[in-house]
């Protein structure tokens, strides 16, 4: 008899950012191998709209709004899952923003600490609350998505690269200290993907034909082809790996 080792039934995941583009993807995806996925982000009436898809498939899912880069919008959050569930074995950071494009001396304070407050401190608090919950029932997975600009700064995407680079940091920091507590923690570094989320990249005629000149594959991906990643690393597939970085980019940074 063969094992799914990428079943999640009876797992409760949360995706922040899940309202379009790569999360929602993700949603969809750990919805259909059998997870209660709860769909957060900032708009409740756009999570609704990706849970009520998921659920007329057939599967489990719930809208949550949450604002990852408030403080108070992430411990609600988390309460609410421990008082409807009592658990939390599945979190997908995935929630970003990048609202300065442009030359990095030209970055504004305004702009700075948005960045920072959401892809940094929201990853970090996030990952705090659902650990501790984690934690206290046995452990669980997370999985946060940065990004190829971690490791090639973006041009005209400096602080945006920054933070991205400090969420590879975080994880490897999350992974060794919580694999006692059966916490296993991994990122996602997508590469150029047709999101809205990307979408002065592509607004850009020469930027995006330099990007594609750079890929191997030479193409973009669509958001769906990062989803497997995430399943592997939130799955037993994965049981034995914490602490790694996986590049999903088309080999643009072979």
């Amino acid at each position: 008899m063969t094992t799914n080792l990428f079943d999640l039934t009876g797992k409760v995941a949360l995706v922040t950012g899940a309202s379009r583009g790569i999360g929602e993807e993700i949603a969809k995806l750990l919805a259909a191998q059998g997870a209660h996925v709860i769909v957060s982000s900032r708009k409740l009436d756009d999570c609704q709209r990706v849970a009520d898809g998921i659920v007329a498939g057939g599967h489990r899912a719930e809208a949550m709004a949450c604002h990852v880069g408030e403080l108070e919008q992430i411990e609600s959050t988390m309460a609410a899952i421990a008082a409807a569930h009592g658990r939390l074995d599945i979190l997908v950071n995935n929630a970003a923003t990048n609202p300065y494009f442009g030359h990095i001396l030209d970055t504004d304070l305004n702009a700075y600490n948005k960045t920072v407050d959401v892809n940094v401190r929201g990853y970090f608090f996030m990952s705090v609350a659902a650990g501790k919950l984690m934690r206290a029932n046995g452990g669980g997975a997370i999985v946060n998505t940065a990004s190829v600009n971690a490791l090639q700064p973006g041009p005209m995407q400096g602080i945006y690269s920054i933070t991205k680079a400090a969420v590879v940091s975080m994880t490897k920091a999350f992974a060794k200290e919580c694999a006692g507590d059966g916490i296993r923690c991994n990122a996602l570094l997508p590469g150029l993907t047709k999101t809205k989320f990307a979408g002065a990249l592509f607004a850009n005629e020469g930027i995006y034909k330099a990007a594609l000149a750079t890929i191997p594959m030479g193409r973009h991906a669509e958001p769906r082809e990062m989803a497997g990643t995430v399943l592997y690393l939130v799955s037993d597939a994965s049981s034995y790996t914490t602490g790694e970085c996986i590049v999903v980019d088309g080999g643009l940074t072979i």
